[in-house]
């Protein structure tokens, strides 16, 4: 896709004068938020469009030369060529940052793993997943804050629900939402068999509470006593709290805190973000459909991601690719790679439907 000079000089108009008005002092408060915002959501589009824009006037320049000195002519020639090659990519670049954006990609994430077919084994799984998150989170220094767990008698997870916070959060693990299968002999396997288990990765953007505004009336909040492993306090306090969304349905159940103040707190950040995810997916419509075209719908009934472990590789079935690299996978930094190819596919597919 090739941007026109006039586009070109209207981003570098707006993003002078957004540098111009935050190096001016004047702005306060709300104001200087919103261009704060606007700066750091136009930069990349500024520097993109600012390299199109030198290379298309060095390769104009150099195209006007008539030199008559062969050497000369030579490199020039030789730089013509380079800037030729360079350019597309450059201007590829540019589209990509110019695409618009998904309003949640800065936000912060609630992952929620729960273990599926497979019984120990899948709850074994969905601790390996979470495990892996952890991993990937602290290679891009965000924080996970773990806000209720229901742990298996032999070391796994039947369910994990956690806060990841930091930079571009929601925009990295947004496609991980899904099944994702593992194929391996279990611990609990004395024959030596290779099972197949499961697990569902839920990852849901985190609403401001101006997002998402509930009503008390729409509430129905329950006090009752915790139960399960996590010390006395479970079994003698009414700390535990399940909070029903009357219009919606939804149920959220707190009770790893003993403070009932904390549990309901906890529920309510877990509650105003179903409800939020779910206000997205009415919003989305088409575009949701169109989505799943593109790299899937991220639905947890949808098998994602196969991770082999007598073969050692990790399948994303959405792009079709294969990384013999579980173990790299697994321990975080090698999810990147698969990540990294998913944004990937869903930016050619964007440009591919604006073309078209």
């Amino acid at each position: 896709m090739t941007i026109p000079a006039e586009r070109l000089q209207q981003i570098a108009h707006r993003f002078a004068e957004l540098e111009a008005r935050l190096a001016s002092g004047t702005l306060e408060g709300e104001a200087f938020v919103a261009a704060s915002r606007d700066y750091a959501e136009l930069e990349p589009v500024a520097r993109a469009a600012e390299d199109v824009r030198t290379m298309r006037a060095e390769l104009a320049e150099l195209e006007k030369l008539d030199d008559a000195d062969p050497d000369m002519k030579a490199l020039a020639e030789e730089e013509i060529m380079r800037l030729r090659n360079a350019l597309p990519e450059a201007e590829r670049a540019l589209s990509v940052a110019m695409l618009p954006r998904d309003a949640a990609d800065a936000r912060p994430a609630m992952l929620e793993i729960r273990a599926g077919t497979g019984g120990d084994e899948a709850a074994l799984f969905a601790a390996d997943l979470f495990r892996m998150y952890e991993r990937f989170a602290a290679e891009n220094g965000w924080r996970v804050e773990t806000i209720s767990m229901n742990a298996s008698d032999i070391g796994g997870f039947k369910e994990i629900v956690a806060h990841v916070s930091g930079q571009g959060v929601f925009a990295k693990l947004k496609f991980e939402s899904g099944v994702h299968r593992v194929q391996r002999v279990p611990v609990t396997e004395s024959g030596g068999r290779i099972h197949t288990s499961a697990a569902t990765v839920a990852v849901l953007p985190e609403p401001s509470e101006v997002d998402v505004e509930i009503e008390d009336k729409d509430l129905k909040i329950d006090i009752y006593r915790a139960s399960g492993a996590g010390g006395q306090h479970v079994n003698t306090t009414d700390s535990a709290v399940r909070i029903t969304h009357l219009p919606t349905g939804l149920v959220v159940i707190q009770q790893d805190e003993r403070s009932q103040h904390k549990n309901r707190a906890k529920a309510m950040q877990v509650l105003r973000t179903r409800l939020y995810d779910l206000k997205r997916a009415e919003a989305q419509g088409a575009e949701a459909e169109a989505r799943k075209a593109m790299v899937g719908s991220g639905d947890r009934s949808e098998r994602v991601r196969t991770y082999n472990f007598p073969q050692g590789r990790v399948t994303d079935h959405r792009i079709g690719l294969t990384l013999h690299k579980l173990d790299e996978v697994l321990a975080g930094p090698g999810l990147a790679e698969l990540i990294d190819a998913l944004i990937a596919e869903d930016e050619a597919k964007r440009l591919a439907a604006l073309d078209g």
